[in-house]
Parts: structure tokens; sequence; C-alpha cells
């Protein structure tokens, strides 16, 4: 099994992807971001993207923020997954921003979020509440594509909650619905506000946000993946 170290370079098959990925496997956070000359936060709160960063300089992913998967030559989207030491996960995952406006003629199979989970790098790390950035483990990666099932699950959630979004239907939209995927404010802060019109056509301030996967979803893909109990 290679060593891991910086890639410049995208992996050029899933093979070489998987081989990066695996490489990690085992090591902590503070021995990888010495391996990649990235300085180690002491925490994550003010820098939430540098384990992103991290990986991605591992691994070589270079579309960064845009609206395609992190590996757009492999359609392979790049996901980090905190768990527990029973593998199960600690928090929804962020999968893409969700327009207050401009859903006229999107549909599920050209939406931004089919194309990131159509095939998900999943890298799932040790991350308990108490320990420090530097202690946390980088656990077995998961390459998945969704199965017949999960891909209906996602479909009907987005659909539900896209018609909100385009009906103007803000006052009804929460984190509660959606069995697998839902809504949350995407900002630094609740006084970020946004400009859409509401469903009498009114200009309203609304809360920016964006697609999350539920915890309970990943733990059941780690679960067949790996025979979690």
């Amino acid at each position: 099994m290679q060593t891991p170290h910086p890639h410049p370079d995208p992996p050029q098959s899933l093979e070489q992807l998987m081989a990066r990925a695996n490489s990690l496997a085992g090591y902590n956070l503070g021995q990888l971001g010495e391996i990649a000359g990235l300085g180690i936060p002491g925490h994550l709160r003010r820098e939430k993207g540098w384990m992103g960063m991290l990986l991605e300089t591992l691994l070589g992913a270079k579309a960064g923020s845009k609206p395609e998967p992190d590996f757009p030559h492999l359609g392979v989207e790049l996901k980090t997954l905190p768990v527990d030491r029973h593998g199960k996960p600690l928090e929804s995952t962020f999968v893409a921003v969700a327009p207050a406006e401009g859903w006229q003629g999107v549909t599920w199979e050209t939406s931004h979020v089919r194309q990131k989970l159509a095939c998900v790098l999943w890298i799932p790390i040790l991350a308990e509440r108490q320990l420090a950035p530097a202690e946390r483990v980088v656990a077995t990666p998961l390459l998945w594509r969704p199965n017949p099932v999960q891909e209906q699950a996602l479909r009907q959630d987005w659909e539900e909650l896209v018609e909100q979004l385009a009906l103007g239907h803000f006052d009804e939209i929460s984190a509660h619905k959606g069995q697998v995927l839902q809504l949350r404010p995407k900002a630094a802060n609740g006084r970020v506000k946004v400009q859409a019109r509401n469903a009498e056509g009114q200009l309203v301030a609304v809360q920016p946000k964006g697609f999350y996967l539920r915890a309970h979803f990943t733990r059941q893909l780690l679960a067949e993946a790996f025979s979690l109990v």
C-alpha cells in the first residue's frame, strides 16, 4: 500500500483515487497535516474548510467549491463524514446550496444535488468531540453510488422541498421536512438574508439554505458497507 503524500495532479482512474484514499486510513489529521505541509488548527470552529482542504491536497481534488463533483473527470464527489467510535455519523452532511429562486425547468435529473450524489467518495473520520483536530483518525473510505431505492428516496424529498422553494412557501420549510434529504440554513449566521419572492409575489428576506443528507441515511450507508450493528 502506498504511503500518503500530496498529489498535485488529479487521479486518472477510480482505482488510483481509491489507492490514494486507502493510503490515508489509520493516520490522524495531525500526521496528515504534516505530510501535506498544512498548519494544524487547534479547533475547527473557525477553520471549517481545513479538513476538506487537507484531503483535497492529499487526493488531488481540483473542483473546490464549483457546482460540480470534486473529481469532475471521474464524476466523483468527496465527502468527509465525522463519526463516533461505533461508526455513527455525528452530524448531517452538506450536499449543495439551495437557491431561493430560479427553479423553473429544473428537474431531479438535471439538479446539482443529483450530480453531487451520483458517486461519492466518503472519508469517515473518527471525530468525537473530546478529540482535538490533530487526534482525529481517518477510517476506511467508501466509494458509494445510490441504489434505485436510495435514489428514489432522495428524489422524492428533493422534489417536495424544491416545490416549496419554487412556490415561495418559505415559512413552511423547516429541517423537519424530508426523510433522507433536508433543507437547513446555510450561512455564517442567522443575520444573513437573501431576497426572494414569496407565494404572493412579494420580495421578502429569507435565510439562505442548503440541502443536507440526514445522519441516519449516512449511518445506513456505512452499516451496509462495513456490516456495522
